[in-house]
């Protein structure tokens, strides 16, 4: 079997090395590191990526969003955004391109290396499966186990932090109503108040474990769990 073929889109260079030292040390193999909008296009066409990790900042170029949104016009490639916002405005940008993974800068290794193995998993894995009855389908092939708090893509577990686990359940047993941003930062911060972007980076850091459309952020209310059967 080849090698998956990732194509790198960062305009720091610093960074695009470490990323390219990192999926080496994987086994995946680097079809090309760019930084602009152009190049990326070019890079799409003649070396046809399995992956391409996109950096949404890019400097005296088109933004890698846009960018992303004509590489699918070429082909359906799987795009994993490399960012250091996660501002609402950016992810609802992001989402309509239908992204499979969202990492926000710095990011550790462990993180870029558990999110490209899902999204290779998920472009690979087509069977059929069958769950215990109290795993409960949340949408798009992502199942909790109540019982135990584990996620699970399929038959792929997904290892969630306390707070993460905390937080699902929390968004789950709402039923797709929205839980007021104080209601959250008192269930997972009890003893102590905390700033507003704790909150918003652990949202973040569960939706980028999941499929990015089953959680909403409702500006100034809260959070809430959509739910695809």
């Amino acid at each position: 079997m080849n090698k998956p073929k990732i194509l790198i889109v960062e305009d720091e260079t610093i960074v695009a090395l470490d990323i390219k030292n990192t999926i080496e040390k994987l086994n995946y193999e680097v079809s090309d590191m760019v930084t602009n909008y152009a190049d990326a296009i070019e890079s799409v066409k003649y070396n046809e990526p399995n992956i391409v990790l996109m950096d949404i900042n890019l400097a005296n170029s088109k933004d890698g969003i846009e960018t992303a949104i004509d590489i699918q016009k070429i082909k359906n490639i799987s795009i994993i955004y490399l960012t250091a916002f996660s501002d609402d405005k950016t992810i609802k940008r992001a989402i309509e391109t239908n992204p499979m993974g969202y990492l926000l800068k710095p990011f550790k290794r462990e993180e870029l290396k558990s999110t490209i193995a899902l999204v290779l998993y998920k472009m690979n894995y087509q069977n059929v499966i069958t769950l215990p009855e109290n795993f409960k389908h949340i949408g798009f092939d992502y199942y909790f186990d109540a019982r135990n708090k584990h996620l699970y893509y399929k038959t792929l577990p997904i290892k969630l932090s306390i707070k993460e686990r905390i937080l699902i359940k929390r968004l789950i047993d709402a039923n797709g109503n929205i839980v007021p941003f104080k209601e959250l930062e008192y269930l997972l911060w009890p003893d102590h108040s905390v700033a507003d972007s704790s909150l918003r980076t652990l949202v973040y850091r569960l939706r980028n474990k999941l499929e990015y459309k089953l959680i909403e952020t409702v500006p100034s209310f809260g959070v809430k769990l959509l739910t695809f059967h």
